[in-house]
């Protein structure tokens, strides 16, 4: 029997090997096509700035032309009208103008149609690679959660086989959440600061070129270039805090729970009581972690879905464990519910972390009467350490 037990491991490893190579160069392949998108989505999008300048001065081009136009048929007509007036030369001229001028106006008008066709397809094709990019980073995540879990430690693969489906469930949603949060952050980085980078590019080329023709242009738009360098700074430190609070690790859950407090009234324009019971003291790291983005995601949704006015956050802390209590007056919701909507999935995510805590979770709540969140945490007193 471990002969055989043996043999199979090998095989087993052997097998894995083979699919962590196979998935290694597909996720290598999905990583080059999303690159290529991008660099694609790039050039569209250069191209798209281009075309619109081009169907901006084509229509001030157009809308010239038919001014011209009308002064030349103004003309025909009042030669015509009067003939015995005006030389036969006069006549001949003020036709010919008449039919150049109507000329001019149609050859404006067709290349007034071309580019916003053009200009229509670019914002198509543009939809149309955002999307591809999407699916590309989706698939690319997916597949990391595969490659991680294969190249986990599976060293002592035989001696867990009967604890394995066990720890593969509760393995495999531990990658889930990870990738779901490198995937979050990758898309805020490309969404905001990235293209933000992209925009700033832009306006130092358009900077350097007003420097040689227009001082004072070239003044505001280097005004412009420096109101977008403030705003992609900002957003890297939302994002780095989203990431991972730096007060966190010096200070502790508490401090890092008022600044966020205070963020979170700002930006939803909610007010917030923190009520904090028992004796403060600092808990492992993993643990403040833990805690703060469950509190984190319970007032997330709240600012997203409840339309509350006020937030009560009450923390105790207990000899062997925390409670904590999120309150508040928004619409409340149905529950439990009869199919899931946005908020439904943030609760459940929050429900499946507290349970991996071996702690319990509550959901009390109802159509006009608010939401009331509260979750207790156990642990060893000796883990944490005085603040």
């Amino acid at each position: 029997m471990r002969n055989s037990r043996k043999i199979d491991i090998a095989l087993l490893d052997k097998v894995i090997e083979n699919t962590v190579e196979a998935v290694e160069r597909s996720k290598s392949q999905i990583f080059e096509i999303a690159e290529m998108a991008r660099k694609e989505e790039e050039a569209l999008y250069q191209k798209l700035q281009q075309v619109e300048a081009e169907v901006r001065h084509v229509i001030r081009e157009v809308d010239r032309l038919e001014v011209q136009y009308r002064i030349s048929r103004q003309r025909l007509a009042e030669v015509s009208r009067y003939f015995n007036t005006y030389t036969e030369e006069d006549i001949r001229k003020a036709y010919e103008s008449a039919n150049e001028k109507q000329l001019n106006l149609f050859v404006a008008r067709e290349r007034e149609a071309n580019l916003r066709n053009q200009r229509n397809e670019l914002q198509q094709r543009l939809k149309n690679i955002a999307k591809t990019i999407e699916r590309a980073d989706s698939l690319a995540a997916q597949v990391g959660v595969v490659l991680d879990f294969l190249t986990g430690d599976l060293n002592q693969l035989g001696a867990e086989l009967e604890k394995a489906q066990h720890r593969q469930m509760i393995g495999l949603k531990i990658i889930q959440a990870q990738e779901e949060e490198r995937k979050r952050v990758a898309r805020e980085i490309h969404d905001g600061p990235a293209q933000m980078m992209a925009h700033v590019v832009m306006l130092s080329e358009i900077a350097e070129r007003l420097l040689q023709k227009d001082v004072e242009q070239a003044r505001r738009e280097l005004h412009d270039l420096k109101e977008t360098v403030r705003s992609s700074l900002s957003e890297v430190r939302k994002i780095i805090f989203d990431l991972r609070p730096m007060v966190l690790d010096d200070l502790g859950l508490l401090p890092t729970l008022r600044k966020y407090l205070e963020n979170f009234k700002q930006r939803y324009r909610v007010m917030y009581e923190l009520i904090v019971l028992g004796k403060e003291k600092r808990l492992a790291p993993p643990m403040e972690v833990a805690l703060f983005r469950l509190i984190q995601e319970a007032l997330s949704n709240v600012g997203k879905h409840a339309k509350a006015s006020e937030v009560v956050v009450r923390l105790e802390f207990q000899p062997r464990g925390v409670t904590v209590s999120i309150r508040d007056d928004g619409v409340g919701f149905e529950y439990p519910p009869e199919e899931q909507s946005e908020n439904q999935f943030g609760l459940i995510g929050m429900r499946e972390r507290v349970e991996m805590l071996e702690g319990k979770m509550e959901i009390r709540t109802s159509l006009g009467a608010g939401t009331h969140v509260k979750f207790n945490i156990p642990m060893d007193g000796g883990k944490h350490h005085a603040g």
